[in-house]
């Protein structure tokens, strides 16, 4: 699909400007409209329930946080308008035609559960890899509420393209979606190859020779390439990708234990905090 609106939530933490960057860089290529949220918690929210405070003790927590608020606002909106003003994107409130534009918001609640909510209205959300690979519960609700493509993008990108994509394959019906959706970018490629593993073509490889005549339909020329895993789930996918030096991936989401397998059915932290490439995935 070509989006015309994405989302991308973002908090604090470092690599701030790079993921801001990152997910613009994004918009950009897609010559569409971003809405950046940034979410921060309400002093409501860690109070235990059944516990009443003092209202003394309410307004100063409220006061406390309407300064924090301001002040996270503010870093947000230098780092945000300083590269807007790199990549010429206009910072508009409404989508305009033929134009990239981008706008900064704040929420105040659970980020996972604001996450969770405004990704349903968008075309596609943007999800930064999570420090270390360790899935957060706002990158969780992001792949797995939103029933929206979501772009992982590594935590520092200095350029997005698409002319070199991989496909991650292996029968699932998430591998499948992320392909459908991957059509359009596809058909603007130059090289689209596609890997698996024996544990997924063993019994029916011509599972592999359906895909790429579905694709065929489209007008998608592809490659296939059966290869070896590795101890370490991911790794095999990543290294092929690197080694051949293409732009994205495209794999499918899973759910069977939150968010711990990806790409190829094993563990995404590998691939999560190594990859310096973006990845289509689906849910």
């Amino acid at each position: 699909m070509l989006p015309k609106k994405m989302l991308f939530p973002v908090g604090g933490g470092d690599e701030l400007e790079a993921r801001i960057y990152g997910a613009l860089l994004v918009s950009e290529y897609f010559n569409t409209h971003l809405e950046v949220q940034v979410a921060e918690a309400n002093v409501h929210t860690g109070v235990p329930k059944g516990m009443v405070l003092p209202n003394e003790i309410i307004d100063r927590l409220e006061n406390i946080q309407l300064e924090n608020l301001k002040t996270v606002m503010s870093t947000h909106r230098k780092i945000f308008d300083s590269c807007c003003k790199k990549l010429d994107i206009v910072d508009s409130e409404d989508p305009l035609n033929d134009q990239a534009t981008a706008h900064l918001t704040m929420g105040v609640g659970l980020r996972s559960t604001m996450v969770a909510q405004q990704t349903k209205f968008c075309d596609m959300v943007i999800a930064a890899a999570p420090q270390k690979g360790v899935a957060t519960a706002t990158f969780e609700a992001a792949v797995l509420e939103s029933g929206k493509p979501v772009m992982v993008i590594p935590r520092a990108m200095k350029e997005f393209k698409t002319d070199k994509i991989i496909i991650g394959w292996n029968n699932s019906p998430e591998v499948s979606r992320a392909v459908s959706e991957a059509i359009p970018l596809m058909k603007q490629a130059k090289e689209i190859h596609i890997v698996s593993t024996k544990a997924y073509t063993t019994e029916n490889l011509s599972r592999i020779k359906d895909l790429r005549n579905y694709l065929a339909i489209h007008g998608i020329d592809t490659t296939f390439e059966l290869i070896k895993t590795t101890f370490v789930p991911g790794e095999a996918l990543l290294k092929t990708a690197k080694d051949g030096g293409f732009d994205l991936i495209v794999a499918g989401a899973y759910s069977k234990k939150g968010l711990k397998e990806l790409m190829l059915g094993g563990s995404s932290r590998y691939l999560l905090e190594h990859t310096t490439i973006p990845a289509l995935v689906s849910h």
